[in-house]
């Protein structure tokens, strides 16, 4: 009897599974705390494995931002200019998104999402 060999998950497809969802997530270390959206194996903080995926409320403060002249290749040509910025989510680690080019450092901000390229990708709004 044949079985098919198991294709192993790829470590961030939690994370871009929940773009495609429209959820933002994060791995939290059950040893320390430390939240982190970089997908690893171990905490950045203790190193343990001890790791959870969580989902974020999507609400954050902006902790830099920059507007894109040039895109980086033509696939995103299409946006420029844009701006670019981290945001330091509500549950503690930090990502990068596109936002409203309004959106300035310091500034409360909710996560959006949109379809580019057959990508979602991360825009963060202003919030009123």
């Amino acid at each position: 009897m044949s079985t098919q060999p198991t294709i192993p998950q790829s470590l961030s497809a939690h994370f871009t599974d929940g773009l495609q969802s429209h959820v933002i997530r994060y791995q939290r270390c059950n040893a320390c705390g430390h939240a982190q959206t970089l997908a690893r194996y171990a905490c950045q903080r203790c190193g343990s494995e001890k790791l959870d995926w969580h989902d974020s409320a999507g609400l954050a403060t902006v902790r830099a931002r920059t507007v894109v002249s040039r895109a980086p290749s033509d696939e995103f040509r299409a946006l420029a200019p844009y701006t670019l910025v981290i945001v330091e989510l509500d549950e503690g680690p930090r990502l990068m998104g596109h936002a409203d080019a309004q959106v300035d450092i310091g500034q409360r901000v909710r996560a959006e999402f949109f379809e580019h390229h057959h990508r979602t990708l991360l825009r963060f709004d202003g919030l009123a």
